[in-house]
């Protein structure tokens, strides 16, 4: 008789990790999370993203830091697949503290890996980032582009991580897939990310602050959409064990600040009150996935377009009213 799937999810309590654990738990499968709470934002909100899987007997939570290894030596044995979504995450505040990226993004990732290769755990999904293309001319971008001039310490982490990830694939035998998120946005995003902290300010009134012209774009994709395609990662690794892949997942529909902005303030029924300051440094000029391998490798397909999704962000938001 076959036994009920196992994963271990890191970042477990964070924005995508919460959503990847409720749709793994409901679709019947085992987790055992991972997170610590990490100081970036307050613990109350991971606390609540983290309500309804605790509530489900296949869900097991052990609140630890990648950084340290003690833990590890805990873990059941019987796990079949690593998530690993946790690390240091934003690229301005990488500019500041770069070694906090470097200790929990790259050391953080060497320990899991390490621990896989003592355990004979064989497959690891892996969260990288559209920041490892930097400031690539040619768009969109495409996996076979190059990622050799990143501008930011969070960008140079997730680039050594997949290398790493590589190197423990070739030397060890480990099915792994790199996938290079773009932009996700949804329900629980974080609170210091753009979309979140525009629409807490347009609720409470307040000027908004816009870094440039509103002419920097991104490709925001749907959390659902990325968890879609965390899955098929998943099952791609189950029916080829030791591939090395990497991935965008995207949603190949860039949009500018100043659009992101404008539909914004229409779905939440506000005048435009706009600052405007200086770009930052590390920012990117523009991301656009091309998802043409995900749809082949994967059968990945976005499916939520901007507006839809942020028309249910702000649903949530007056819903939820976080603080």
């Amino acid at each position: 008789m076959a036994t009920t799937p196992h994963f271990l999810i890191t970042g477990c309590a964070g924005f995508i990790g919460s959503h990847l654990t409720e749709r793994l738990l409901n679709t019947g499968y085992r987790v055992t999370g991972v997170d610590n709470f990490d100081t970036f934002y307050a613990r109350h909100y991971k606390e609540r993203n983290l309500s309804l899987a605790r509530q489900n007997p296949n869900f097991a939570f052990v609140e630890a830091d990648i950084r340290q290894t003690d833990w590890l030596t805990g873990l059941s044995t019987d796990i079949d697949t690593v998530i690993h979504l946790a690390g240091k995450a934003g690229v301005r505040p990488s500019i500041d503290q770069p070694a906090e990226y470097i200790s929990t993004n790259i050391v953080g990732t060497h320990n899991l890996l390490e621990w896989m290769r003592a355990q004979k755990v064989g497959k690891m999904v892996f969260a990288s980032s559209s920041s490892v293309y930097g400031n690539n001319e040619k768009i969109p971008f495409s996996e076979s582009d190059s990622v050799d001039n990143p501008i930011s310490p969070y960008a140079f982490t997730k680039k050594a991580c997949e290398l790493m990830n590589h190197s423990y694939h070739h030397l060890y035998g480990m099915g792994i897939i790199n996938l290079r998120f773009f932009t996700v946005y949804g329900e629980r995003q974080r609170p210091d990310l753009a979309i979140h902290k525009f629409v807490r300010m347009m609720a409470n009134n307040e000027p908004i602050t816009m870094y440039g012209l509103g002419d920097t774009s991104r490709d925001y994709t749907y959390v659902n959409d990325i968890v879609d395609g965390i899955v098929a990662a998943v099952t791609y690794l189950n029916e080829h064990p030791k591939a090395f892949e990497t991935v965008n997942l995207g949603n190949q529909s860039p949009v500018t600040l100043q659009q992101l902005v404008d539909t914004l303030y229409r779905l939440m029924e506000k005048e435009p009150n706009i600052i405007n300051l200086p770009k930052q440094a590390g920012d990117v000029e523009r991301t656009f996935a091309d998802v043409a391998k995900a749809s082949s490798l994967l059968g990945y397909q976005p499916r939520v377009p901007l507006e839809e999704g942020l028309r249910r962000f702000v649903t949530w938001y007056k819903t939820e009213q976080p603080c």
